[in-house]
């Protein structure tokens, strides 16, 4: 009984955190700075921001499709882009940001009849993340900012205490995240080594992988940056850039709704050690995130009109 008490507490758990986060970091930051960050935002940049999270979905859903095949549970490109932008819109307003995944997991797993496709879903979710984590990597690397990241961090432990509490508490929930995801997610992965290599890491099929997944990488960095001129803030790209993918990786952590707070910290913690504002890292951070979910509105009309059974998704016969 006290099992099932604390699992129906998580999503208000994951809740509670993305507030109490975003309610750290305007104790923090100046609200008014915040505000005058969206008082007139840019129409062309929204609108680019909007329009790359369409091919950011074909690309997406074209891995999936292509780990799934790997399986032995194939699907139509039509349906992965249709069960890929309701597990978006899903992933966004429920908490922990994986039960959009769950579903379309679960809906291909009725229909194939095999719990392969839950493998499939877990393996192209894998995909991306690990390609997130080569080009954060790659950022720390080509960047001389980044390079110098500890140092800053270890010269800012002397800023005011409120600061000192806002990075404390982002890098634990970031530590702590990270913990219990690798807890959760390795029973799983050591049962799945063998779809994990065949699906992914196979001679065969790895360059597909990697590139899918670097292009759609490339496309949340692009929004991203969107963002950025979306609110007027002129930080040059080639200083922004590498340290986006360091802000998107915190999303993976499931501890809040959508990213949201966790993403923000992270924005505030990178930007303040790269030696930037922390209020333009935050404020693009939360146009990302509204940018994020009108993109994924399209998966409304799916949730709309889905039934008992969903449309077919087996791939047209030769």
């Amino acid at each position: 009984m006290r099992v099932g008490r604390i699992g129906s507490a998580r999503p208000l758990l994951r809740v509670a955190v993305s507030v109490a986060l975003i309610v750290a970091l305007l104790g923090w930051l100046d609200p008014q700075v915040l505000a005058m960050a969206f008082a007139a935002p840019h129409p062309g940049w929204l609108a680019l921001a909007l329009a790359l999270g369409v091919p950011q979905v074909v690309l997406s859903a074209w891995r999936w499709r292509l780990t799934a095949g790997r399986l032995g549970v194939p699907l139509s490109l039509a349906c992965a882009v249709r069960e890929y932008y309701l597990a978006t819109f899903l992933n966004q307003v429920l908490p922990g940001g994986i039960l959009g995944d769950a579903t379309r997991a679960w809906r291909h797993a009725r229909e194939a009849g095999s719990t392969a496709a839950w493998a499939a879903v877990l393996i192209e979710r894998l995909s991306g993340q690990l390609a997130l984590a080569l080009v954060a990597a790659a950022g720390v690397v080509a960047s001389p900012a980044l390079r110098a990241l500890p140092g800053r961090l270890a010269a800012h432990t002397n800023l005011p205490t409120e600061s000192g509490w806002v990075l404390a508490g982002a890098l634990i929930a970031l530590a702590g995240g990270a913990v219990l995801a690798v807890k959760r997610q390795r029973p799983l992965a050591v049962r799945s080594l063998a779809a994990l290599h065949h699906a992914l890491l196979a001679r065969a099929v790895l360059a597909r992988q990697l590139g899918a997944s670097l292009l759609v990488v490339a496309s949340y960095v692009a929004v991203f940056l969107c963002c950025l001129r979306m609110i007027g803030v002129d930080t040059p790209f080639s200083a922004a850039a590498p340290l986006v993918p360091l802000v998107l990786l915190a999303m993976a952590i499931p501890l809040s709704l959508a990213g949201w707070g966790l993403r923000e910290g992270a924005a505030a913690l990178v930007w303040l050690a790269a030696g930037l504002d922390p209020v333009h890292g935050v404020a693009a951070s939360v146009a990302y995130g509204v940018v994020v979910l009108l993109s994924s509105l399209p998966g409304v009309l799916i949730l709309l009109h889905a039934r008992v059974r969903p449309p077919s998704c087996a791939p047209p016969s030769a």
